[in-house]
């Protein structure tokens, strides 16, 4: 009985049902079809409380409920609640599926077109990945920002702390963030990523999510998706800069200086907005409002974190310097021992195209004379 190979995942071997083989190739279909009983489940009237608890935003603070028109046309505002996590699950199954579609019809096509190595081929599915959800974060992000006009009135991210409910696109933005954070953790599984990968992109998902979590629950959404829309900024220019040198291989180009050099710019302007942000926030703006310890404390994480990010990036710099100095040295050791003896033929081809086609006999009877004597004695 044949079996359909999962979205991303093709193979010619059918495996048997419930082994590991079978739930990697099929894990997208898999993870559909459980995607398609919610939503089934939300149009069946017994059901569809349950499904509800998954698939809608919960814990509505306008008074109205969003089945319900709201009055003079005022948009629906929520907070947060335990039944968020319910959403987070549900939509970490939906990454898990838009995971597999963007790895098949776009990552898969690249890399057979390149023929890259293991090695960059994972470096090139974990960036690809990265720069369409740093993306999404930057543009929807952005919006929201603009929406609610923290761009235009910066002390509206701590006015009326801890009262800050969130709009519908807000609150889905927060839930999304999350859910991709967490679908990462089984991605490793079922991509068949080597162990040795596992811890260091476990940490990131984890310091990822507990920052989500944290700014989520403290009430901090606002400066939070201010901050999280920065560093999605510099994820998104650093990614694109390392996939551009994943598929230009070892040539250099105009384009990779160019990218580098921005690259450079947009992480250190991002860093120093951020610690910016978190001073004006934290150590000003929720004065009085906040706990002592907890403003001490969200400003500590971030200094630490933004400080973390300096050091790599400044180690990571050092480090393609002294590795390009190397190959710099190596080249033109090479280049010298081959260039004298080229030199000597092209000097002799020089001096006599110069003379007269006389003097050029002249000098090569002398040079045969010269010879003769030579052997002679």
């Amino acid at each position: 009985m044949g079996v359909k190979p999962a979205i991303g995942r093709k193979s010619n071997k059918n495996p048997p049902f419930f082994s590991h083989d079978f739930v990697i190739q099929n894990h997208a279909d898999i993870v559909s079809c459980v995607v398609m009983v919610f939503l089934v489940g939300l149009m069946v009237q017994s059901t569809s409380p349950v499904a509800s608890l998954f698939i809608s935003l919960h814990h509505n603070v306008t008074g109205v409920e969003p089945s319900r028109e709201t009055p003079r046309g005022e948009p629906f505002l929520y907070e947060t609640g335990w039944k968020d996590a319910c959403a987070i699950f549900f939509y970490s199954l939906v990454c898990i599926v838009m995971h597999a579609i963007l790895q098949e019809y776009l990552l898969d096509k690249i890399s057979k077109k390149f023929h890259l190595s293991k090695s960059r081929l994972s470096a090139l599915n974990e960036s690809g990945q990265l720069i369409i959800f740093q993306l999404m974060t930057l543009v929807w992000g952005g919006d929201a920002i603009l929406r609610e006009g923290f761009i235009f009135n910066i002390s509206l991210l701590w006015d009326g702390y801890p009262n800050h409910p969130m709009s519908f696109l807000l609150k889905l933005w927060w839930i999304v963030q999350a859910s991709y954070w967490i679908h990462t953790i089984p991605e490793l599984y079922f991509l068949r990523i080597k162990k040795d990968e596992w811890s260091g992109r476990i940490r990131h998902a984890i310091v990822a999510f507990a920052f989500l979590a944290m700014a989520y629950c403290f009430q901090f959404q606002r400066v939070g998706v201010c901050l999280v829309v920065l560093h999605s900024l510099s994820e998104f220019v650093s990614h694109t800069y390392r996939l551009n040198n994943i598929l230009r291989g070892e040539k250099e180009d105009y384009l990779d200086k160019i990218m580098g050099l921005l690259n450079g710019i947009v992480f250190v302007v991002v860093r120093l907005c951020s610690l910016v942000l978190g001073v004006l926030t934290f150590y000003f703006g929720v004065a009085g409002a906040a706990p002592l310890l907890l403003r001490v404390g969200a400003l500590s994480v971030l200094v630490s974190f933004q400080v973390y990010l300096m050091f790599n990036f400044i180690s990571e710099a050092i480090k393609e310097r002294q590795e390009a100095r190397q190959l710099g040295q190596a080249r033109p050791k090479k280049e010298k021992k081959e260039k004298p003896k080229k030199e000597k033929v092209k000097k002799i081809h020089n001096e006599d195209s110069d003379l007269p086609e006389v003097d050029q006999n002249t000098n090569k009877t002398l040079r045969q004379r010269q010879a003769a004597t030579a052997k002679t004695k």
